[in-house]
């Protein structure tokens, strides 16, 4: 099986892209359930890449609902190393309006009973998560970006929400208040089960409103979203050509080795089920 040099999670139509070779579509069966939908895996830019729909084709699950353990073992069983998380987001901030792009580096979690952990059952690990984000993928993806759209907001936090429905103007107020940037409801845990699946993970985000904060702009809406959406959509599309056309054939960050100082429990003695339940993800440590 060829090398996946990077996999895209976002929307559906990320993987129709000029030049893209697809060499298959696969779902693979994981101990968490079915991933949200076939990942793509095609060529371009001379590089092996991987598309997943967050949502499933035709936006059909709810942040709450999509399986985010299961998308990111898949992508573990096909050897993926790195990660870009592409998602619309409202901005929190001044100097970011619709149609800006940014690329936090921080996360607050506001979420709700999501799943974020592939260990339990008789395994612990707490793995650092201090940096949330691989610098290198994102300092990457930033200089990407810089030279598509011209102006990109690096760093800053990505507060995830639980929705789905958007903030209200008090929640909207408090949350930048905290100083966070962006607001969306996707990068957790997606970005904690990378790190336990020692992917680089990087975040670019496509602002598409200003959520509940602002005096004078229209109270955000799914048509706005989708139309904002869909024009950023292409730059999407452009940053991720120019991201493959320079990624280094090797990591040299430390996100490879997330769970060396992670592991609590001796797999010697963990149970066998649980084990074998995780082996993709604990392989070179057995």
């Amino acid at each position: 099986m060829e090398q996946i040099d990077l996999a895209v999670i976002g929307g559906t139509g990320l993987y129709d892209i000029e030049g893209l070779t697809v060499l298959r579509k696969v779902r693979p069966k994981t101990p968490f359930g079915l991933p949200s939908d076939e990942i793509t895996v095609g060529k371009l830019e001379g590089r092996t890449v991987a598309f997943l729909p967050r949502h499933g084709r035709g936006h059909r699950l709810l942040p709450s609902e999509i399986p985010f353990q299961a998308n990111v073992y898949a992508l573990k069983l096909l050897g993926v190393t790195r990660v870009l998380s592409i998602s619309s987001v409202g901005s929190l901030s001044d100097d970011l309006g619709p149609m800006d792009i940014a690329v936090p580096d921080q996360i607050i979690d506001k979420t709700k009973g999501r799943p974020f952990t592939f260990f339990g059952e008789g395994i612990v690990a707490h793995v650092a998560f201090s940096h949330p984000v691989c610098p290198d993928l994102s300092s990457l993806t930033a200089e990407a970006a810089r030279d598509v759209v011209g102006v990109v907001k690096e760093g800053g936090t990505y507060l995830c929400m639980e929705g789905p429905a958007f903030s209200t103007k008090a929640e909207s107020l408090l949350h930048r208040s905290w100083g966070a940037s962006v607001i969306g409801m996707t990068a957790v845990p997606e970005a904690k089960l990378m790190r336990e699946a020692e992917m680089c993970y990087g975040l670019l985000s496509l602002v598409t409103d200003y959520d509940a904060w602002h005096e004078t702009a229209e109270a955000v809406t799914t048509e706005m979203i989708l139309g904002y959406l869909k024009k950023n959509s292409e730059n999407a599309k452009k940053i991720i050509r120019t991201i493959l056309s320079r990624l280094p054939e090797k990591r040299s960050c430390a996100c490879g080795e997330a769970l060396g100082i992670a592991l609590v429990t001796n797999l010697t003695n963990a149970p066998k089920k649980t084990v074998e339940k995780l082996h993709p993800i604990l392989a070179k440590y057995l």
